[in-house]
């Protein structure tokens, strides 16, 4: 940052400082803020996700199923398969959009002759999208995508339908557990530029609060949950 924008920044701050009627930030309270920094303090977790592992992944699948998604728990040679089958069930084209992500490469998608993918990023003319997953938040049914090139963010809004490859392992309890996991995968320093939290496909109940499903975003989502 050069001197320009180090001194604009302070400018920002100051005024901010002064409108709550705070001090310079220097001393004790500087110290604080550095420390606060250096340490984040762990924010408050929900009773109802503190569980072994196994039930977090029952939970995050009850919660996902209430919140409009489908789930399907497979073993990891069988998720090709399962994607396959999803399309068909839903007579759904049987070609996607697939994240370039190594986190898919371990799946043996050749074993489905009749799936075309195309792997990329996301655009106008795709019907169906595959991704990975960061985490998955049991407490609340909730996936975590995190932005990269080996997961373009158009993958997750533009398709009508999202398909999710999960492992269990990467199912935490809460919140606070996917803040820690991104501190300790990415450092402070290189966070990814976006991370979304997405439950369920996207709804709204704006009009007439009746509740409609694919109004920004997928009007489907299935969650393939691989044992690990």
């Amino acid at each position: 940052m050069n001197d320009a924008n180090t001194s604009a920044r302070a400018q920002i701050l100051g005024s901010l400082r002064r409108s709550l009627r705070r001090g310079p930030l220097e001393g004790a309270a500087r110290q604080a803020v550095e420390q606060r920094l250096a340490d984040p303090p762990r924010g408050p977790a929900v009773a109802r996700a503190d569980l072994p592992q196994a039930g977090k992944v029952a939970l995050f699948c009850q919660w996902a199923d209430a919140n409009n998604a489908t789930v399907a728990r497979v073993a990891a040679a069988d998720v090709p398969g399962e994607v396959a089958a999803y399309l068909a069930r839903n007579n759904l084209p049987s070609e996607a959009a697939m994240a370039p992500s190594p986190q898919l490469d371990r799946y043996d998608w050749s074993s489905q002759r009749m799936l075309a993918l195309r792997r990329g990023r996301g655009d106008a003319r795709d019907q169906v999208s595959i991704t990975g997953a960061f985490a998955g938040i049991a407490e609340t049914g909730t996936l975590v995508m995190t932005s990269g090139p080996g997961h373009p963010v158009s993958l997750n809004l533009l398709p009508d339908t999202h398909i999710v490859v999960l492992r269990e392992d990467d199912i935490v309890g809460g919140y606070e557990d996917v803040w820690t996991r991104l501190r300790a995968r990415y450092g402070k320093n290189n966070m990814p530029r976006t991370v979304n939290t997405i439950t369920g496909p996207s709804r709204t109940g704006d009009i007439e609060q009746t509740i409609e499903l694919g109004a920004h975003g997928p009007r489907r989502m299935h969650i393939v949950v691989v044992r690990d």
